[in-house]
């Protein structure tokens, strides 16, 4: 297969081959040239899209959860603030997480013809996020990338409806970001003197949670 692709595609990219597929890394301007000819050509025949999916890699390498510490008395995780969810609200750390290859689609394809799988890769900016859609060729990527969109902010240039999903049209923020805060942004509850829901500032502060061991008889 790595023969093959190193015939066909001329556009830059890196090859990791330590899964049992092919995953490639290229350039997002290069997406829908390597795209077209690993669906078209009949050597690949790439023709199912089995998943697209969004990671956010801001705190790729960083933990607070180190299990390491666990004593017969629990796990000491979640003691130290150290996530970007944990920051509060008014703190801005938009510095501290911008990266070059901060976020990454990855595309999953199939080739039942060949019985073959192949990844590809494509690593964004977070500013802003913006890839082409692939919806073109395979009209399954339509919600795929409403949903990274939704939670994570990714635009895809000609999507041809791209809105949220799974979240509330008036949602702020992307969940699924690194930096999106625990307590969310916004709460909704029902206001008896006014009777309707209101959405308002979460006013709840951001906290810990400490797993507590209960160990001897319960009562």
């Amino acid at each position: 297969m790595q023969k093959l692709i190193a015939e066909k595609i001329s556009a830059k990219y890196d090859v990791e081959d330590n899964t049992d597929f092919i995953t490639l890394r290229i350039n997002k301007d290069d997406l829908l040239h390597v795209m077209k000819i690993l669906k078209h050509e009949k050597e690949f025949s790439f023709n199912q899209l089995t998943d697209l999916c969004a990671i956010d890699y801001s705190m790729y390498g960083k933990t607070e959860w180190k299990t390491k510490e666990a004593t017969n008395t629990g796990y000491s995780r979640g003691i130290k603030p150290l996530s970007h969810g944990r920051i509060k609200f008014e703190d801005d750390n938009s510095s501290t997480i911008e990266s070059k290859n901060r976020f990454c689609i990855s595309y999953h394809l199939l080739s039942l013809v060949h019985n073959e799988r192949i990844r590809i890769k494509v690593y964004l900016s977070s500013n802003p996020p913006i890839i082409p859609s692939i919806t073109s060729l395979w009209p399954a990527a339509d919600w795929y990338e409403r949903e990274a969109f939704d939670l994570f902010g990714i635009l895809f240039d000609g999507h041809p409806d791209l809105r949220r999903i799974l979240t509330d049209y008036g949602f702020i923020g992307y969940p699924f970001r690194k930096d999106f805060p625990l307590v969310g942004n916004i709460q909704i509850r029902y206001d008896s003197n006014i009777k309707r829901i209101i959405q308002e500032p979460v006013d709840i502060s951001p906290r810990v949670l400490v797993p507590k061991v209960i160990r001897g008889k319960n009562k």
